[in-house]
């Protein structure tokens, strides 16, 4: 199971991801992240995973697209070694 709360603030939306970013799960949360993004405006979007538990490999390139498209990471204990591998290795580097 995936909880979505989503805040809004005058500065920022955040999207807070409880449980489970795993198979029916990840097309639901990019639902929502369409859906949350037509309401955004200027205002940039930090997606929070602190309380995640699991996430596939689907849930990974999802979160991965988030980050591409502009949607801040953020995490503390667990999850915050996987927000920084993505972060730091999304774009990947064009071969040569």
């Amino acid at each position: 199971m995936l909880r979505i709360t989503s805040n809004e603030a005058p500065d920022r939306l955040v999207l807070k991801l409880e449980g489970k970013l795993v198979g029916a799960w990840v097309p639901e949360l990019e639902s929502c992240w369409r859906s949350t993004v037509t309401r955004s405006g200027s205002r940039p979007l930090v997606v929070d995973v602190t309380d995640v538990q699991c996430i596939d490999a689907a849930g990974r390139y999802t979160l991965a697209l988030l980050h591409l498209c502009g949607a801040q990471l953020t995490a503390s204990g667990p999850m915050s070694d996987l927000v920084h591998e993505i972060t730091k290795s999304w774009p990947p580097a064009a071969r040569a």
